[in-house]
């Protein structure tokens, strides 16, 4: 239906999950909601076929977009916790012996025809602020849109940082990495914390896998940043508790729970029914 619901193998694990083929899975009729999101799971300018289902990981999204008018919504849980649940040992390592903290730095996005927006800030008090806070070492995520600029990357592993990458999403299903979200379960399993400096998937992912949260440091400016999401001010007011340094594990944990829906996680043969994929071979 659209190629966003390839984004990051999205669409393949559910294939998996409902016994299908995950290299070649079937479309899912609808759209997908393909990351963590503030608003009714899409950016507030996506452009919708008539009629068309939208598939979220949780029920909030779906009250704001009732809210919006909008209608056809059905709630099916994050991937990611299909893919933890099949995936229950992977990269897995005892609790008393994971250590380090992976630190995602908020990124940009690009598209073909020089579309895209980067992101822009202070990088030199961001690692200066890291360096003051976290006690173990810290081996630093970058999005591949920051990955490929070399002003970037260079300022992060001249500060003595391990810099990592996951790989791209793909775009109008063309290279899309189909295991982005495994290498990022492998890697949640093995860190103690997961920190960013802005509130966004790689967050609840962590915490789901484990890891204690921290979100802290400049937010970075985004070029084009749609004002309707509400800015970092909408976060702070509705997320208090998943910002600072140290944040409460428990609370961390249900409040996960809520965004990614875990609740909502639904059978193998509900989920074929939903997606239309009884019929598919």
């Amino acid at each position: 239906m659209h190629h966003h619901n390839h984004y990051y193998g999205l669409t393949h694990i559910l294939a998996r999950y409902c016994g299908m083929d995950d290299e070649f899975p079937p479309r899912i009729p609808g759209y997908l909601q393909h990351g963590w999101n503030v608003g009714c799971g899409w950016n507030p300018v996506h452009e919708f076929f008539d009629g068309a289902w939208r598939f979220v990981w949780s029920d909030a999204p779906r009250r704001r977009g009732h809210a919006l008018s909008r209608r056809n919504y059905a709630v099916t849980g994050a991937p990611m916790l299909y893919l933890m649940d099949m995936e229950p040992d992977l990269g897995r390592v005892p609790d008393e012996k994971r250590e380090g903290t992976l630190w995602f730095l908020f990124h940009g996005w690009d598209a073909p025809g020089g579309l895209g927006a980067k992101i822009e800030g202070d990088h030199a008090r961001l690692i200066s602020e890291i360096k003051e806070t976290e006690t173990e070492p810290v081996t630093i995520s970058l999005y591949y849109t920051e990955y490929e600029r070399p002003d970037v990357r260079r300022a992060y592993e001249e500060a003595g940082f391990e810099v990592i990458c996951f790989g791209k999403r793909g775009w109008n299903y063309e290279g899309t990495d189909r295991k982005f979200l495994y290498k990022q379960l492998a890697a949640f399993r093995r860190f103690k914390r997961v920190a960013s400096n802005r509130l966004a998937t790689a967050i609840f992912y962590g915490v789901a896998a484990g890891c204690e949260p921290a979100v802290y440091g400049d937010a970075m400016a985004l070029e084009g940043d749609n004002p309707l999401f509400g800015g970092q001010s909408r976060i702070a007011r509705l997320w208090p508790d998943m910002l600072g340094k140290d944040i409460d594990l428990a609370t961390a944990r249900a409040i996960t729970d809520d965004e990614l829906g875990k609740a909502w996680m639904m059978s193998p043969a509900e989920m074929r029914m939903l997606f239309d994929w009884n019929t598919r071979d």
